[in-house]
């Protein structure tokens, strides 16, 4: 493919053979196609030639050696077999070379290899060879042997400015940016500093290396080295001395040919030697080993670097994380050991404090707002306590800023008095940056927590005593009473299924207003499911994408982690958790931890729950049956011995060290009879709700609700056959009544019991009870529309039905047993 500077050039070149009459194009032409272009101009000066007496020569012979034969309508124009020769060669090169389009350059070089042509006796007549020409296209304008030409152009010799003074161009003078004000006070890092200063003044391996994780001031130390020089404040030695910060973007930009990068490199140590009191910071340090090799080659940047280093000629200051310390830098023994390596870590709260003192006043000044101190020690409170991935005080500044930055928007344009930033504006930023409801940090919290064993009661009933457990552990851990670092709360619920369990942990959700992430342990049932929840180890595929609990952790820092039917998981599992339950934290297989100090773990298990229901003692003894208020009735001290027996079915399934991590081992009890009418209204209100968006309305019977109450009533089974029970006689009536019946345009929908048989009556609002209400026998029944179940509930929350003994439920007067009989007609 032809370049557009070369469509270009051979537009003038048959241009020129037409307006001539020429019989055939040949390479003459295309040399004086190039004298006419820009880039051809650029190319032919740049290796040596006179372009203005290389095209008279070639108008002479157009006009002596050339003759005017061909007519002028003849449309097509032949090219002489040296231009095809030019056009071949160039396409080889270009497709040996990788490239996808001919160049200038390309054309001629190729023409210079057409020896008998009088183009190439005109260019070797003025002194250009084909060497001159590769010279000049392989190292454009910073060759100074071939480009002669062009540092005659004007746009050269700025170019050429640049290239004389290479600290100017490839580096920034902080010390220069000190004295004009453009860097911050450091602050609270007078150790670090002094240490470097020490390190500085050394007469050999005079180069300090700040090493510390991303955000804990490494490059604000070189910075307010600076600053220091500037204000005189150093040693008399350093008080003329200048700090450059190398930018190794800049130096590698436009390094297309080998000896490109190099011979930069070379320029600036040249130069920084020529200073006496030169000092050069290079910021990520680890990005230098690599930087200019070329494939094959050693030669890179940190190896040019190496002999300076050594001798004391060049003083220079790194900074790098561990991380790229360890995986970059450690791995050079013989670069490392020319640096002194700093240790730079976090700072504590109150020295973050004191920084954000000392900073507050540029950044009201920048904002024009003002901070107070109470909420400069919020900034620092709140992130450190939410934000977790990353460090003091890079993050407290951050929340300064934005805070800041926030403020001034929302009071734009309002004059007077500069407006003030408030905890609630800080509480706002964090609660952004962390990902958590703003009212977790706030006021509203607390009434969350006050009211959160009660709001529990009301979503999930009869299990009042499991409920407590896990509030009193979620406010020990609120209140800054639980162990440092561990999550807030790690409990372990097991009982007979569908009795709550799974309900508790998703109602604790929505009542501390986080995120709830659960997950089915039944899929993790192989050794190597492991690595579904931490990622997978390296070497196979998606290693590097971490793995799914922990991702949904750090994006979610702030939930309720449900681990559904934790016996069904393989027993590794158990032991990746141990360190989530100890320590809070958990470490992904690409390093990363993820921090679990914020989140309620909750494990559910079924393990136990045969030995909760079955009978205390041989083969005919009755069942307990377990009142509200969780006492065995009807089977003495059974209750306590099923629960014994639960235990120890749970200490077989897991281990000393598991149990011993977690805050609470929650059993959940059995359903009850009174349970099953508070539950049949809490399932009713759900259907009524949804209902209530097709201006439908749904009541209830006493009759049917103690219908539903008693034949959806299952110890084993908890209250999925209830939700069944109501799908089947509720559900299914409704669905074709919304869609082919009575309540496609609204109305009321009654569920009656009549002759032992549910029934759906349907009406317009206000018929259907009206019309049912005199067929019920129950003196009490009474429609239980949206509103009215919500009463129903409430009234019998403490009213204990008439008990029954287990073997005589489900059957008439006449013995037969009718539990399993279908007795719907709708």
């Amino acid at each position: 493919m032809l370049s557009q500077e070369v469509q270009e050039v051979l537009k003038v070149a048959i241009m020129e053979v037409q307006e001539r009459r020429h019989e055939m194009l040949t390479v003459e032409h295309i040399l004086y196609g190039m004298t006419a272009t820009a880039r051809g101009c650029l190319v032919l000066e740049g290796s040596g030639a006179d372009v203005e007496l290389l095209r008279e020569q070639l108008e002479h012979f157009f006009q002596t050696e050339m003759e005017s034969v061909r007519p002028a309508n003849q449309p097509e124009i032949i090219q002489t077999p040296g231009v095809q020769r030019l056009l071949e060669r160039a396409l080889t090169h270009i497709r040996s070379a990788g490239r996808q389009s001919v160049d200038v350059g390309d054309i001629l070089v190729s023409l210079m290899e057409e020896e008998g042509s009088y183009a190439v006796y005109y260019l070797r007549k003025q002194g250009v060879e084909r060497l001159d020409v590769l010279t000049f296209i392989s190292h454009g304008l910073e060759d100074g042997s071939g480009s002669r030409g062009v540092r005659e152009n004007a746009g050269a010799d700025e170019e050429g400015r640049e290239a004389d003074d290479p600290l100017a161009r490839y580096t920034t003078d902080l010390t220069a940016r000190a004295a004009a004000g453009g860097i911050d006070p450091l602050i609270g890092r007078e150790a670090e500093l002094d240490r470097a200063i020490e390190v500085l003044c050394r007469r050999r391996k005079n180069n300090p290396l700040f090493v510390g994780e991303p955000g804990v001031g490494k490059t604000a130390l070189a910075e307010g080295l600076a600053l220091r020089i500037h204000e005189g404040n150093v040693p008399p030695r350093f008080r003329e001395a200048r700090l450059f910060a190398l930018d190794m973007g800049l130096v590698l930009a436009g390094t297309r040919y080998r000896g490109d990068f190099e011979q930069r490199l070379k320029k600036i140590m040249d130069a920084l030697k020529a200073l006496p009191q030169a000092i050069l910071f290079i910021d990520e340090l680890h990005t230098i080993v690599g930087a200019g090799a070329t494939s094959g080659g050693s030669m890179d940047a940190s190896n040019l670097l190496k002999p300076l280093l050594a001798s004391g000629d060049l003083r220079c200051i790194g900074s790098t994380t561990h991380e790229e310390y360890r995986n970059h830098l450690e791995k050079d023994r013989a670069l490392v050991r020319r640096f002194q390596r700093i240790d730079v870590r976090e700072p504590g709260i109150e020295d973050c404090v004191t920084i954000l003192e000392g900073l507050q006043k540029h950044y009201a000044d920048f904002h024009q707002v003002r901070y107070g101190k109470p909420v400069l020690r919020a900034m620092v409170e709140l992130s450190s306590r939410h934000v977790r991935e990353r460090l003091l005080p890079d993050k407290a500044i951050d929340v300064m800023d934005e805070a800041g930055a926030a403020v001034r928007l929302r009071q734009a344009g309002e004059g007077g008095k500069r407006p003030v930033v408030t905890i609630r504006d800080v509480e706002r930023i964090v609660a952004r940056m962390a990902g958590i409801p703003q009212r977790s940090l706030s006021g509203g919290e607390k009434d969350r927590l006050r009211h959160l064993e009660r709001d529990l009661n009301a979503r999930v009933f009869g299990q009042e005593a499991a409920i407590s457990l896990v509030t009193r552990a979620i406010l020990r851990s609120r209140a800054g009473l639980g162990q440092a670092g561990r999550p807030a709360g790690a409990f372990l619920f097991y009982g007979p299924t569908g009795v709550g369990k799974t309900e508790v942990a998703r109602a604790l959700a929505q009542c501390l207003g986080v995120d709830f992430l659960r997950y089915d342990m039944s899929e993790y049932m192989e050794k190597h499911a492991v690595s579904r929840l931490i990622g997978a180890p390296p070497g196979y595929v998606g290693f590097d994408q971490g793995g799914l609990l922990t991702e949904a952790v750090r994006k979610s820092p702030h939930s309720v982690v449900l681990l559904d039917e934790m016996e069904k998981a393989h027993p590794d599992i158990f032991n990746v958790l141990l360190q989530v339950m100890d320590y809070g934290t958990l470490t992904d297989t690409t390093g990363r931890k993820t921090d679990f100090s914020h989140v309620v773990l909750i494990m559910t298990s079924n393990a136990g729950a045969f030995e909760m229901s079955a009978n205390s003692l041989g083969f005919g003894a009755p069942r307990p049956v377990r009142t509200d208020a969780g006492q065995d009735e009807g089977g003495g001290s059974g209750g306590d011995a099923a629960a014994r027996k639960a235990r120890r079915a749970l200490e077989q399934l897991f281990t000393p060290e598991f149990r011993n991590r977690l805050d609470a081992l929650v059993p959940f009890a059995g359903l009850t009879q009174p349970m099953m009418l508070r539950i049949v209204d809490k399932f009713v209100k759900e259907i009524a709700q949804g209902l209530a968006e097709r201006q439908v309305n749904l009541a209830l019977s006493e009759e049917a609700r103690q219908h539903l109450a008693e034949k959806g009533f299952d110890p084993r089974m908890g209250a999925r056959p209830l939700r069944r029970l109501l799908r089947d006689e509720l559900e299914d009536p409704l669905a074709q009544e919304l869609l082919f019946g009575g309540l496609q345009k609204g109305g009321e929908a009654v569920l009656v019991l009549r002759d032992g048989t549910l029934r759906l009556d349907v009406g317009r609002q206000g018929t259907a009870a009206s019309a049912a209400a005199p067929k019920s026998t129950d003196k009490t029944s009474a429609k239980a529309t949206g509103k009215t179940a919500n009463k129903a509930a409430d009234k019998t929350a403490g009213r204990t039905a008439p008990r029954r003994a287990p073997a005589g439920r489900g059957k008439r007067k006449d013995g037969q047993d009718t539990s399993h009989e279908r007795r719907t007609r709708g």
